[in-house]
């Protein structure tokens, strides 16, 4: 029993001795393993290679496949801003956010203007016209937008349109009389100092001269000459310049005339017509003189001006009208009234009182209603050197 004792004794120390190795096994590999396990968890978190950063929400791929957003095109300034009122020479440029593509869709100016649009800088259209912006217009500049507008190299386009409106000053009045001189509008001509402007400045008062084109003109026409004044000289050359470019004959310099002025400045298209002048005298007898190009050509023809309560007024006017023939009718001073339906050879000068071809007994003194009168083969001799434009001198009895 004691051997046996022995013997179980012996088992349960081998059992426990196994058990105690297998335990001391057991713990030292999860030393090991924990060991392990924070060795290589250390040297994860010192490795260059680290693991891969979280991708973001809905992307695939590390980086492949996504595009950089594009900023979009906008107009950041205009020259001209929105209601300026600018010189003729001035500047017209867009500047935008983004470079853009000058060969795509480019801005535009209304009305139209000779011109082109290049690249100043990356960001920068400007406008290079071919003349001074017109004098006394109003422009507007429009920058298309959406998918068929300007748009920048990168692709991107404006939202929508940008349309801005401007003014350009009115030209002055000597620089007017200037062009006019030049193309023969005026008894003066005029004389530039020094070697033409650019084309840009061509509506820019010039240095020079003016002088009379011929000598010994009257002297009731050389008084009506005044640089710098826009008076009844001035608008008869505008008038009559506005007739033979076949433009409403107002009288007015405005946009049309400036830039037809400039046109033919450039291109050296005179006036058609001799520079005529007319002198109606009512000194008895009353009479018409009339002067083309400088030179006397009809003289001391005798004519009837207005009865009393219709006179004549006294004053230099430009002819407005000038027609082969007229339907008069009105009231006569004494109350009777006329109507003629085919008054012949008629250049109208101020409101209804004309020089035109009247049938009459005698001549020499008042006897119209305002008109001045003449024989009808003298008035067609006349007619054809009196067009609109024409200034006509009424002057009377010396005191």
């Amino acid at each position: 029993m004691h051997g046996g004792e022995a013997n179980n004794s012996g088992a349960l120390r081998r059992d426990m001795s196994g058990r105690a190795l297998l335990t001391v096994l057991v713990v030292g590999v999860a030393a090991v393993l924990a060991v392990g396990v924070g060795t290589l968890t250390a040297l994860r978190l010192s490795s260059p290679r680290s693991s891969p950063t979280p991708k973001a929400a809905g992307t695939t791929g590390a980086s492949r496949g996504t595009t950089k957003p594009t900023i979009q095109l906008q107009v950041v300034s205009t020259s001209p801003t929105a209601g300026a009122t600018v010189a003729p020479d001035a500047a017209v440029s867009v500047t935008f956010s983004t470079p853009v593509d000058p060969s795509g869709p480019l801005p535009t100016l209304s009305p139209a203007i000779a011109g082109s649009w290049m690249a100043a800088t990356p960001t920068t259209l400007a406008f290079h016209p071919d003349g001074p912006l017109p004098p006394a217009s109003a422009l507007t500049l429009s920058v298309p937008g959406g998918t068929q507008g300007v748009h920048g190299v990168d692709g991107s386009h404006l939202a929508v349109s940008t349309t801005v409106g401007f003014n350009v000053q009115p030209g002055t009045t000597v620089r007017l009389q200037q062009l006019l001189a030049q193309l023969g509008y005026l008894p003066v001509t005029f004389t530039p100092a020094g070697s033409p402007p650019p084309a840009v400045q061509m509506a820019d008062t010039q240095a020079g001269s003016f002088s009379w084109r011929w000598p010994n003109l009257p002297a009731q026409l050389t008084a009506l000459w005044q640089p710098g004044v826009y008076n009844e000289m001035t608008k008869a050359a505008v008038m009559a310049f506005e007739e033979a470019n076949q433009l409403a004959v107002d009288g007015i310099a405005g946009p049309e005339v400036w830039q037809t002025l400039l046109h033919d400045a450039t291109v050296g298209a005179h006036d058609p017509n001799p520079y005529s002048y007319v002198l109606v005298s009512k000194v008895s007898p009353e009479t018409l003189n009339l002067w083309v190009n400088g030179a006397s050509r009809f003289q001391n023809v005798l004519v009837n001006t207005g009865v009393p309560g219709a006179d004549t007024p006294d004053g230099t006017y430009a002819v407005f009208e000038h027609v082969p023939w007229s339907r008069m009718q009105g009231t006569d001073p004494n109350g009777t009234t006329y109507n003629d339906p085919h008054v012949p050879w008629v250049s109208y000068f101020y409101l209804g009182d004309a020089l035109h071809g009247y049938v009459r007994a005698q001549y020499g003194f008042p006897q119209s209603n305002g008109c001045v009168e003449m024989p009808v083969s003298t008035a067609q001799q006349v007619w054809p050197y009196t067009p609109i434009g024409t200034l006509v001198t009424v002057i009377g009895p010396k005191i």
